[in-house]
């Protein structure tokens, strides 16, 4: 099945989505409430919404992320990504990489829907998009193994994490984040779509072997395939969950793609910003086998707000 939250006459509402229309729940729910409540629940709910409720055709909602998630880890798996972003800034080692798949902690209250306006971050000049796919987990564990793990993804959805390259370059020179650099807008959507849809694109290694797109403007600018991962999206559940606890509704994105998954991969094995980084009126789509795709408009942001530099004490 396939989970959307979305807003029709001004009312915020969530269903199931089959044939280019969204059928809406009989009660007023939201995906996250009824993951909680269980997979039963939630599978309950959308046959439900199927059989009795008038549906709604998609061109007249407004698609909101499927859901609202308290955690939202992004890592990095894509070897290919990895390199062509270390090129650019002179840096061949990235031995560390290979340990394990890491992740760093973004803003779970910037998520913006499928179709969403996304404004500049302030004092931002190179701004730039990342395609990414993302498992939602829908059970509560942790210390999981990889197999335990598979029971606990509930679904999955497409992931850009939009990103300030000048301010994430100069802020990770103090050895923190990215912070502020990925803090403005994720897009998350167009909706959830449930695991066992995508089992037949699992291949023998375990991955899942979706094909990945981009465009900008209507050009295509990065094309990769979900299976180059080099970790499964089990193995990464598998790892947050570990000496903690991963609960329903986070989500896990799998990192930027590589093969122009983002402009920074292209600007360090160019050695120059070509492509341009996005402005004001650019417009990035982006489509993802099995789950559907997601087109954001870039517009105008504010102007930062002044801060004094640091009070040294020395």
């Amino acid at each position: 099945m396939k989970f959307a939250t979305f807003v029709k006459d001004g009312k915020q509402q969530s269903g199931v989505v089959a044939d280019d229309r969204v059928h809406p729940f009989d009660r007023p729910v939201d995906l996250l409430g009824l993951m909680t409540e269980g997979e039963d629940a939630l599978r309950t709910a959308g046959v439900r919404a199927l059989t009795r409720s008038l549906p709604v055709p998609l061109p007249d909602v407004r698609l909101l992320p499927p859901l609202q998630p308290p955690t939202v880890r992004d890592y990095m798996t894509f070897e290919s990504h990895v390199a062509g972003v270390a090129q650019g800034y002179g840096d061949t080692d990235f031995e560390e990489w290979y340990d394990a798949p890491a992740f760093y902690f973004t803003n779970p209250y910037a998520m913006i829907g499928a179709h969403d306006e996304v404004p500049v971050p302030p004092g931002c000049h190179r701004f730039d998009f990342e395609l990414e796919v993302a498992a939602v987990i829908g059970k509560a564990g942790r210390d999981l193994t990889p197999e335990q793990a598979r029971d606990h993804i509930i679904g999955y959805t497409i992931l850009n994490d939009w990103s300030a390259r000048d301010l994430q370059g100069r802020e990770m020179k103090v050895k923190l984040g990215p912070a502020k650099s990925k803090d403005t807008s994720t897009t998350l959507g167009p909706w959830l779509v449930t695991a066992d849809e995508l089992e037949p694109h699992r291949n023998a290694e375990g991955f899942l072997d979706l094909a990945l797109t981009a465009t900008v403007n209507g050009e295509t600018v990065g094309q990769d395939r979900l299976a180059n991962m080099a970790w499964t999206f089990e193995e990464m559940a598998a790892y947050a969950s570990r000496g903690t606890w991963i609960r329903p509704g986070d989500v896990l994105g799998s990192g930027t793609c590589g093969n122009g998954g983002c402009l920074a991969e292209l600007w360090g094995r160019n050695g120059l910003l070509e492509p341009p980084p996005l402005v004001p009126g650019d417009t990035v789509t982006i489509t993802v086998e099995g789950i559907g795709t997601i087109s954001n408009t870039v517009v105008e942001g504010v102007a930062p707000v002044p801060l004094a530099s640091a009070r040294s004490r020395r």
